[in-house]
């Protein structure tokens, strides 16, 4: 899962504006945006240098570390 389309929403920006700056098709970046495709590696970490964001701040995190260990 990931977190593209909020951050897109947090600063303002369309998908439009995102697939033409990652250079792949408003449908392919549609389908990023809800989570019915996940980009590869290098795809994330381009998007992550075009929004100005850590890598990490697109991805859902997959454990809660808010809860110490007892």
């Amino acid at each position: 899962m990931n977190r593209i389309k909020e951050v897109l929403k947090e600063q303002g920006r369309t998908q439009t504006w995102l697939s033409e700056q990652i250079e792949k098709s408003y449908v392919i970046v549609t389908n990023y945006c809800n989570n019915n495709a996940q980009p590869s590696i290098g795809v994330l970490r381009k998007i992550a240098k075009i929004l100005d964001v850590d890598v990490r701040v697109l991805l859902v995190p997959t454990k809660d570390n808010s809860q110490e260990d007892e």
